[in-house]
């Protein structure tokens, strides 16, 4: 069983920033993708980037220029980058392991934005 630990979420005003981190428990080396989601109240759960195996990455074109994934493979732990945040981007976020033969989520973790 893969687990996914996040951490690094919280209260953060508009155009501040914040980084997540998940931790994973197994060897990311391989790990066909690795992405963050989230989910606002009343909406479906969306894609916010991904990074691949190859380390290219894309990203929801909402969060596009102003966060950024990466991947510490020695440290089994991905992180999303989050600059310039506006209230819109409020919401559970969640990491996301593909495997291609199963796919894991992590508990999720808040981010607010607000004044």
């Amino acid at each position: 069983q893969v687990q996914l630990v996040e951490s690094g979420g919280g209260l953060v005003q508009p155009g501040g920033s914040l980084t997540l981190s998940c931790a994973v428990s197994i060897n990311i080396f391989s790990i066909y993708a690795l992405g963050w989601y989230r989910q606002a109240p009343g909406n479906q759960r969306e894609l916010v980037a991904r990074i691949y195996r190859d380390s290219s990455t894309i990203y929801a074109g909402s969060v596009k220029g102003r966060f950024t994934i990466s991947r510490d493979n020695a440290k089994n732990t991905v992180y999303l980058q989050m600059n310039s945040l506006k209230p819109e981007d409020t919401a559970v976020y969640y990491c996301n392991v593909d495997r291609r033969i199963g796919t894991y989520w992590g508990q999720g973790t808040q981010v607010t934005v607000s004044s």
